[in-house]
C-alpha cells in the first residue's frame, strides 16, 4: 500500500499503543521528581481550601448575615471570601516555580533524544537528508514542553479545584451534589471518549501536513528536473492528492472538535441550567437562598472554568502531546525520558582508519597500464593516519573499474592521486607508463579527465560548455555525444548549442549532465568519476556510465549507488582493513563487506 506521493504507507499507531511506548519512561522520569511532586500538590491543596473559602463565605454572608440583618457578620464572611480570592495569587505563584522542575529537565531531555536520533540518521545514511531534525530540536520539543506544562497546570487544577468545589457543596447541602455531579459526570464521559479518535485525527492531519510539507520542499528542489523531463501532470496529480488528504484529515479532526464542544457544553453549562430548575424542589429539602447562591458560586467561579480549561487543554494539547511523543518514542534510536540510551550495533563493515590494502596484479600486458599503483599510502594530513597503506593497484587499458566502500575510506583520496591532485605519502602512481608527481605532469594533462561530483559549468553558450575540453569538435560528434547521454532534451529546452546557458538556472542534476557529455568528448583515454553522477537519477545514471563504458580508453567510477559496481568490469572494494577485487558475482562469495553493500542498496531501494 502506497501513499499518493509514492511512499509506502505506514499503519497509523493508536494511542494506546504512544501511551504503551511513553508510560514506562514517563513513570520514571516522575519517580526521579518526587520531591518537586509533593511540592507541587502541597500548593495544589492550598488552591482547594482557597476554592472551598470563596463558595463558603458567600454561603455563610448571604444566610447568617444579611438575610439574618447581621451585616457585620455578613460582611465578616465576605472577607473570609475574599481572603480566599487573595490566596490564589501566592498559589499561582508557588505551582509555577515547581513546575518549573518538571518541564525544563523534560526539555532537556528531548533535545538530547532528537539530537541522538539524529547523529544515529546520518550515520546509518551517511546519503540522506533528516529534514525534520531542526523542527524535532526546536519546535517539537518546544510544543512537547508546552503542552505538558498546560496539562499538569490543567489537571491538577481541576482535579483540586473539583475538590474544593464539591467539599463546598457538600457542606452546604448534599442534595446539590445530586443536581451538579450527574450532568458534569456525563460531560466528561462523553469528552473521554473522544480521546482516543481525536487522538488518531491530530495524527492523521500532522502526517498529512509533513506528508505535503515535504512533497513542497522536494518538487520545489526537483523543479527544473521535473520541468526538463516532462513529469509535470504526474507532480500536479501527487499534490492535488496530498492535499485533498490534508483536507479530509482536517474535515475529521473539526468534526471531534464539534463533539468536544458537545461535551463541554453538557458538562459546563448543564449544571447551571438544571440548577436553576431544581431550585424550588432544593428548597423544599431547606436548601438555604445562601446555600443556592454558594452552589452558583462555586459552579460559576471555580468549577466550570476548571472544567473548560481541562478540557480544551487535553483535547488540543493532550492529543497534540501523545502525537509529538510518538515523534520520539517511535524511532530506532530510543534513549529514555531518564536520559539513558541503548547502544548501538556499529555500522557493518566499517573499520579503523588504517588501511592495508594488497590488491593481487593481473598478469602485466603487453603496453602499459592504464593506471598503476605501487606501496601507495596517503592520508588527509601529513599527521593523520593514512586511509590508503601500502596499496597495490592495477587496472589494464580499457578496463571499467567501480571503487566501493563506506564513506571516509578513502575513495576520494584515491582518485585524487590518479589525478594528480595529490601526491602520495610514499609510493609511486602512474598512468600510462608515466609517473605522476606534484598535481601531475603536464604531458599527462590530456591523459586523464576528473569529473568530480559538484559540476563545473561556466556562462557562455552550451557549446562552449560542452567544448571546453576539446574545442575542434565537429558538430557531428556534439550530436552524437549528447544523444548517447540522453542530454538532447535538455539541450533543446537550453535552446540549442548556440544559446547561452546561465549556471545558476541549471539544477544539479543538469550540471553534471552537461559535464558527462564534456568529459565524453574529450580525447582523454582515462576517465575518472567521482560519485559525478550522484545528482541523476538511477536510469539516467546507467545510460551515462554504459555510454562513457563505450568509448575508447578506461573508465574508473567511484559509485554512487551499488547498480554503478554491477556495470563493472571489475570491482574494487575498500573496508579500511584489505582490499578485494573481483566481478560482481565473485565479491558477493568472497566479500562480507560488498554482500552488505549491496544488501543494504537493495533494502533502500524495496
Amino acid at each position: 500500500m502506497t501513499s499518493p506521493d509514492g511512499r509506502r504507507a505506514t499503519k497509523p499507531r493508536g494511542i494506546s499503543g504512544t501511551l504503551h511506548r511513553i508510560g514506562p519512561p514517563a513513570r520514571r522520569f516522575l519517580a526521579e521528581r518526587k520531591a518537586v511532586l509533593a511540592r507541587l500538590a502541597a500548593w495544589s491543596v492550598a488552591e482547594s481550601a482557597q476554592t472551598f473559602l470563596v463558595g463558603y463565605g458567600v454561603a455563610q454572608a448571604v444566610d447568617r448575615g444579611f438575610l439574618a440583618g447581621d451585616t457585620l457578620t455578613g460582611l465578616g464572611w465576605l472577607g473570609v471570601a475574599a481572603v480566599g480570592v487573595v490566596l490564589g495569587a501566592p498559589v499561582i505563584r508557588g505551582v509555577f516555580a515547581q513546575l518549573a522542575g518538571l518541564t525544563e529537565p523534560l526539555r532537556d531531555r528531548l533535545v538530547r533524544r532528537a539530537v541522538d536520533q539524529s547523529l544515529s540518521r546520518a550515520l546509518a545514511r551517511p546519503a540522506g537528508k533528516d529534514r525534520a531534525a531542526v523542527s524535532r530540536i526546536t519546535n517539537q520539543v518546544e510544543m512537547v514542553r508546552d503542552s505538558f506544562a498546560g496539562l499538569v497546570l490543567t489537571l491538577r487544577s481541576f482535579v483540586f479545584t473539583a475538590a474544593g468545589a464539591l467539599m463546598g457543596l457538600f457542606s452546604l447541602d448534599p442534595a446539590l451534589l445530586v443536581v451538579v455531579v450527574p450532568p458534569l459526570a456525563a460531560g466528561l464521559a462523553l469528552f473521554l471518549v473522544t480521546l482516543r479518535p481525536m487522538a488518531a485525527a491530530q495524527r492523521r492531519a500532522l502526517d498529512a501536513d509533513e506528508a505535503l510539507g515535504e512533497h513542497a520542499a522536494r518538487t520545489r528542489g526537483d523543479l527544473r528536473d521535473i520541468t526538463a523531463c516532462g513529469t509535470q501532470p504526474e507532480a500536479a496529480r501527487n499534490a492535488a492528492r496530498l492535499v485533498a488528504r490534508a483536507a479530509a484529515t482536517s474535515r475529521v479532526l473539526a468534526r471531534w472538535a464539534a463533539v468536544r464542544t458537545l461535551a463541554l457544553g453538557v458538562a459546563g453549562q448543564l449544571p447551571v441550567l438544571l440548577l436553576l430548575v431544581a431550585v424550588p424542589w432544593l428548597r423544599g429539602r431547606g436548601v438555604t437562598t445562601g446555600g443556592l447562591l454558594g452552589a452558583f458560586t462555586y459552579l460559576a467561579q471555580a468549577l466550570l472554568p476548571a472544567l473548560h480549561t481541562l478540557m480544551t487543554a487535553i483535547g488540543a494539547a493532550g492529543t497534540r502531546l501523545l502525537v509529538v511523543l510518538d515523534r520520539f518514542t517511535g524511532t530506532d534510536a530510543r534513549p529514555s525520558l531518564t536520559g539513558a540510551t541503548t547502544p548501538r550495533a556499529p555500522l557493518s563493515g566499517r573499520a579503523g582508519p588504517r588501511a592495508r590494502l594488497p590488491l593481487p596484479s593481473v598478469p602485466p600486458p603487453r603496453q602499459a597500464p592504464a593506471v598503476e599503483l605501487c606501496g601507495v599510502t596517503a592520508g588527509y594530513s601529513a599527521r593523520a593516519e593514512p586511509v590508503l597503506d601500502a596499496l597495490d593497484l592495477r587496472v589494464e587499458e580499457g578496463e571499467h573499474l567501480a571503487v566501493v566502500g563506506p564513506s571516509g575510506i578513502g575513495k576520494s583520496t584515491l582518485v585524487r592521486l590518479i589525478a594528480g591532485m595529490r601526491a602520495p605519502g610514499s609510493g609511486t602512481v602512474r598512468v600510462a607508463g608515466q609517473t605522476v608527481t606534484g598535481r601531475g605532469a603536464a604531458e599527462l594533462a590530456a591523459l586523464r579527465v576528473l569529473v568530480p561530483q559538484q559540476a563545473y559549468v561556466f556562462t557562455g553558450t552550451v557549446r562552449d560548455n560542452l567544448t571546453y575540453l576539446r574545442r575542434d569538435a565537429s558538430p557531428d560528434d556534439i550530436g552524437a555525444a549528447v544523444r548517447d547521454l540522453g542530454a538532447a532534451p535538455l539541450v533543446e529546452r537550453l535552446g540549442g548549442l548556440a544559446a547561452p546557458l546561465r549556471p545558476d538556472h541549471l539544477s544539479q542534476g543538469e550540471r553534471q549532465l552537461i559535464v558527462l557529455v564534456r568529459a565524453h568528448l574529450s580525447t582523454a583515454r582515462l576517465l575518472l568519476l567521482d560519485e559525478a553522477t550522484c545528482h541523476l537519477d538511477a536510469a539516467s545514471e546507467a545510460r551515462a556510465e554504459e555510454a562513457l563504458g563505450r568509448r575508447p580508453g578506461t573508465l574508473l567510477v567511484v559509485a554512487h549507488r551499488m547498480s554503478s559496481a554491477v556495470r563493472a568490469d571489475r570491482i574494487l572494494v575498500l573496508d579500511g582493513v584489505r582490499a578485494a577485487h573481483g566481478s560482481h558475482r565473485e565479491l558477493l562469495e568472497g566479500s562480507p563487506l560488498y554482500r552488505d553493500l549491496v544488501g543494504h542498496w537493495h533494502r533502500n531501494r524495496g
